[in-house]
């Protein structure tokens, strides 16, 4: 069966992206089985133009086709930040990030409500070019507090309304059927389904 690069290092990342991509006739390998390729750089502006950077840095110097993803939270209330520097946001941990955002939203609304959404941009490099972008989104709110044990990141602070509960407060299989990772991944299922054919 061709292999497919999961080019993350981030095993969370990992554990929902595997099921998203599960039945196609892949074998399917983090970074972790290339740990002397060297971290690709995120000089991109946008989710997409990191996505793509870091598609075609790991399928160059892996020979392997590779998907990659740039991901974040953006909060209307800060302009769309922390955006493409969601995992830079000032903190060493994520309750550290969290109260940096509330001290920040509350700052600008005197609040801490906000539209937010989650943003996963995807591309896939084979062939020495990408052939394949696609992006998912998943509109919600900053929670008044985060709450909820599960997800990753900044999960426990995006409330999803039609869940009354953040995506920290869901199980896997809930979160992953409306996250942004979700969708891309999705959609990427797609897309292999009709392309390894040709591979």
């Amino acid at each position: 069966m061709p292999t497919l690069l999961i080019a993350t290092t981030n095993p969370h990342k990992l554990d929902e992206i595997r099921p998203l991509l599960a039945g196609l006739p892949l074998t399917l390998v983090g970074l972790d089985a290339h740990p002397h390729v060297a971290d690709a750089e995120e000089t991109g502006t946008t989710f997409a133009e990191n996505a793509r950077l870091k598609a075609l840095h790991y399928h160059v110097a892996t020979g392997l086709p590779a998907v990659a993803e740039d991901s974040g939270l953006e909060i209307d209330a800060l302009g769309g930040a922390p955006g493409v520097l969601s995992s830079r946001y000032p903190g060493t941990t994520y309750p550290e990030k969290f109260d940096r955002l509330y001290a920040d939203v509350e700052q600008r609304t005197g609040g801490r409500g906000s539209v937010a959404r989650f943003v996963c941009a995807l591309a896939l490099a084979r062939d020495g070019r990408i052939v394949y972008e696609t992006m998912g989104t998943v509109e919600g709110r900053l929670a008044p507090e985060p709450a909820g044990d599960g997800g990753f990141g900044y999960d426990p602070i995006f409330y999803y309304p039609p869940y009354g509960a953040t995506l920290a407060a869901v199980t896997p299989e809930l979160k992953a059927a409306v996250s942004h990772r979700g969708r891309a991944f999705r959609a990427l299922h797609q897309h292999l389904e009709a392309e390894l054919a040709a591979w």
